[in-house]
């Protein structure tokens, strides 16, 4: 048995640190990543005209995030993924490389949201209401997956005007090989909103009044939304806005697989109370939210009218990552071929 020295394994020790260097040095200049994750599930109870009742429990979305620099401040990436519900596999939501010379000067390439409407550009977890997307108006921009596209773009923040325009794969997601052109301009006229995504509201941290438009254009069809957000800090520690936003998909995007032409739009209202209510260890705000919608789509010999009205009553606990919200929505169509619906149920969101 061969016996060690102190000499031998101060050498030993040198050694290792010494073949290590290149590895730990490259770990120092990876710099702080960033991991999180989201999840929100539900319970809904919904009634289908003519029709069975339908008692469902939903993961609606679990997602991861990862984010972090690649060359100090100028290269970073961002890679998040989500559970579809409805084919229960992950997809990839987000994979990004993010080139920032200066706050006027951005340029991303993979796949992200392109420039479209806010309701995009917040998502299911920065909405205001639990049942986005289903009004007919929201988002009804073409996408591969959760509202991407594959593509590049540029954007930029000139104090309170926020632009962006660029190019993405068509063939993924309208099978048209010809390139979406898509640009978004927006001014705040009060509290200024940072970065490139958006919310749906602010629970107070903001006064806002914004007015944003954006447009999609392939091979000579087109899609343009407008949408207006005002929120203001009110009642000493509350907070009350007004959310609204006009669709035409003109032969571009669209609820309905053959509609032509389709258009619509809605305004929805909520009021965050001043009073932190606890529940045991936890506090909270509760906020009250109304949705009223109404989009047309005209498809090659149909007409569809759609009417769309929410009710949400919210206990909010930690701004967007935990709320707890109840939902209500009633829709009813012109068409006795799509049944009348109403839905109600209860919603977990946790973020970390």
């Amino acid at each position: 048995m061969t016996i060690f020295g102190k000499k031998e394994v101060v050498f030993a020790l040198l050694g290792g640190l010494i073949a290590a260097a290149p590895l730990l040095h490259a770990q120092a200049n990876l710099g702080p990543i960033t991991v999180g994750a989201g999840l929100q599930t539900s319970y809904s109870g919904e009634n289908v005209t003519n029709g069975d009742f339908v008692n469902t429990f939903a993961l609606n979305h679990a997602r991861l995030y990862v984010s972090g620099p690649v060359y100090g401040d100028v290269i970073k990436f961002m890679f998040n993924t989500d559970y579809d519900s409805v084919t229960n596999k992950i997809g990839i939501l987000d994979a990004v490389a993010q080139f920032s010379f200066s706050p006027h000067i951005n340029i991303w390439a993979g796949r992200f949201l392109p420039p479209s409407d806010r309701a995009n550009l917040y998502g299911p977890f920065y909405a205001n209401e639990w049942l986005v997307y289903q009004d007919g108006i929201q988002d009804g921009y073409n996408f591969v997956f959760q509202g991407r596209d594959n593509g590049v773009m540029y954007w930029g923040d000139f104090g309170k005007m926020k632009v962006s325009v660029g190019g993405f794969d068509g063939g993924s997601a309208t099978l048209n090989h010809d390139i979406i052109g898509a640009a978004r301009i927006q001014y705040d006229f009060w509290d200024k909103e940072d970065g490139y995504y958006l919310n749906g509201t602010y629970y107070g941290d903001k006064n806002l009044l914004a007015l944003g438009a954006a447009g999609q254009l392939q091979d000579g069809h087109a899609a343009s939304t407008l949408d207006f957000l005002l929120e203001k800090k009110a009642f000493n520690g509350g907070a009350f806005s007004i959310e609204s936003e006009y669709a035409n998909y003109n032969g571009l995007g669209g609820y309905l697989p053959d509609s032509k032409k389709s258009q619509g739009a809605y305004a929805l209202g909520s009021i965050l109370l001043p009073k932190e209510v606890a529940f045991g260890k936890i506090k909270g705000k509760f906020e009250v939210m109304g949705k009223f919608a109404k989009a047309e789509s005209h498809g090659q010999s149909t007409y569809v009218s759609q009417k769309t009205t929410e009710i949400n009553l919210s206990y909010i606990i930690k701004q967007f990552n935990a709320r707890v919200m109840t939902f209500f929505q009633d829709t009813r169509f012109n068409q006795k071929t799509i049944p009348n619906t109403w839905q109600a149920g209860i919603g977990l969101q946790i973020q970390m």
